[in-house]
């Protein structure tokens, strides 16, 4: 990912209209979703993903990026949703969570968005067929909504890390 993209910006959900938000966002099937750019460290086509026994039923596997082993989730079947398999735009949204790295599989990435923090609102109680958990807002834009994901609520750390 261009390094302009990522430059840092201090924000705080929920602080001042003034603040800007920056999400990477990306879509699951026809629902558009966004995380926190400082969260995303890169994003990747798929690669072949090596299976690991006895995983729950969301990680693909593992894959080897650079000589480190990181677990990969789905996150299609994360959400419950239908099974889709991989094309040209399947992409992996490598992710920092807490210092543990690891990867989620998104059909495709839309870009790099700046939002005022003031547009983002609480997530209502069950949004896009996703539990409400998951969600620390929606961001409304012109022609559509966001939805902004909690990560370290959608994956769970502590299941993968035993994995890598």
């Amino acid at each position: 990912m261009d390094t302009a993209l990522m430059e840092k910006t201090e924000t705080s959900f929920g602080s001042e209209s003034g603040e800007l938000l920056q999400l990477v966002s990306f879509n699951i099937g026809s629902e558009e979703f966004g995380v926190d750019i400082l969260k995303v460290q890169e994003i990747n086509r798929m690669v072949e993903i090596t299976r690991v026994p006895q995983a729950p039923h969301y990680v693909e596997g593992v894959i080897n990026l650079r000589g480190k082993v990181i677990p990969i989730v789905d996150l299609r079947k994360r959400f419950n949703l239908e099974v889709k398999e991989a094309d040209k735009n399947t992409r992996i949204v490598v992710v920092d969570i807490g210092g543990n790295i690891m990867g989620m599989v998104v059909d495709s990435v839309s870009e790099v968005l700046r939002l005022p923090s003031n547009t983002i609102e609480p997530p209502p109680e069950i949004a896009a067929g996703i539990n409400s958990e998951y969600i620390k807002g929606v961001a409304k834009l012109e022609d559509r909504l966001l939805i902004f994901l909690d990560l370290s609520k959608v994956i769970d750390v502590s299941e993968l890390s035993a994995m890598a």
